[in-house]
């Protein structure tokens, strides 16, 4: 073995192919026992919960797993068509009335994370640049770079975002089916429609998520192919279904993904920001169930579907809950992807805030 081999490190031994093939199989592995088991139990959104929490346990207890390659993209890709598939002009119409409610939903989204990073900072012990990014309710990577850009503790920003999103997709679709009820929207089987002809439709949607990935639009891989398939559905070629195989594999996929965010080195050297992490987690589960209730009062909207819209985790968990509950799916995602969208263009301005109001409460600037 050359000394170059024998110094490499464990990130770099994962990466060779051969290092990569059993700890990908061993994360399919554990997230389809996963599945099957929470499937078994009856527990919401269980091919997605059921090997979150089977590969984040693994991962914690220091077995080395990696997702399934482009397993999340082609996941998110899979929900992209099937909400796509549903996009009418009258569906549209009554997302684009929502305007006003979903510009005020995003500025409480807002708020509320700006206030929660005041909390993570004595929680967690953090400086005030790595509480205000660990808590904004955006992408953890995109979170992650500008913290480390701006000063901050990278990994503690990952660790936050991390357990932000596993707590609210692993809680927020249980209280959803506990205490909400489901909607009546209906995915019907076109006549004619044969299961191959998804193949085409999904190729389409992997272009269109690569076309808008390098404009910096917010969760791509989602939205692209579900405007592609919107005008697929438009013009109608041929007729489509997304099969129920389809949606079970892309949670899988997603789950799998999320579990594996999770290592224990960076948790033992975290361990007091991981539970402000979970105790920020709690607090914005809160602060989105009382939004919602708001929200459902002011807009008419569904209980159910005003709390999937405001709850800060991935857009592709809580789409994907609304889908399999049959709610408006296409209503979730428009607050959803507003949020991102916002967040992403108004970070910098509002971290410059988060300084004014930082000086004036702690008696620093950041």
């Amino acid at each position: 073995m050359s000394d170059a081999s024998k110094h490499r490190s464990p990130a770099q031994a994962a990466s060779a192919p051969t290092g990569r093939l059993a700890p990908i199989a061993l994360a399919a592995a554990l997230g389809v026992a996963g599945g099957a088991i929470a499937w078994r139990l009856g527990v919401p959104l269980a091919w997605m919960i059921g090997p979150m929490v089977a590969t984040a346990a693994a991962s914690l207890a220091g077995w080395r797993l990696v997702p399934v390659p482009m397993g999340r993209e082609l996941g998110q890709a899979v929900v992209g068509v099937a909400i796509g598939l549903r996009m009418t002009p009258a569906v549209l119409a009554s997302v684009t009335a929502l305007t006003p409610a979903i510009a005020l939903a995003t500025l409480g989204v807002i708020a509320t994370t700006t206030l929660a990073a005041f909390l993570l900072r004595p929680l967690g012990r953090v400086d005030a640049r790595t509480a205000f990014f660990a808590t904004a309710a955006a992408g953890m990577a995109d979170m992650a770079i500008v913290a480390r850009r701006h000063g901050g503790d990278a990994d503690a920003v990952a660790t936050v975002h991390a357990i932000r999103v596993a707590a609210i997709v692993l809680v927020v679709p249980v209280l959803a089916v506990a205490f909400g009820s489901g909607g009546t929207v209906e995915d019907t089987a076109p006549a004619g429609a044969h299961p191959l002809a998804l193949l085409p439709v999904l190729a389409l949607a992997v272009l269109c998520a690569r076309a808008l990935k390098p404009l910096g639009f917010p969760n791509p891989w989602l939205v692209g192919p579900m405007i592609g398939t919107a005008v697929f559905a438009a013009l109608d070629p041929f007729p489509v279904v997304v099969p129920w195989i389809a949606l079970v594999l892309a949670q899988l996929a997603i789950g799998i993904a999320l579990g594996t965010r999770f290592q224990r080195e960076s948790l033992a050297r975290l361990p007091r920001v991981a539970l402000a992490g979970a105790a920020i987690a709690g607090l914005l589960i809160v602060a989105a169930a009382a939004g919602a209730a708001v929200l459902s009062a002011a807009a008419g909207l569904p209980p159910t579907v005003a709390f999937l819209s405001l709850a800060p985790a991935g857009i592709t968990e809580m789409v994907l809950t609304a889908k399999i509950m049959r709610l408006d799916a296409t209503v979730v995602t428009a607050f959803q992807v507003v949020r991102i969208a916002v967040i992403a263009v108004t970070i910098l301005p509002m971290y410059r805030l988060y300084g004014l109001l930082a000086r004036r409460v702690h008696g620093s600037a950041i």
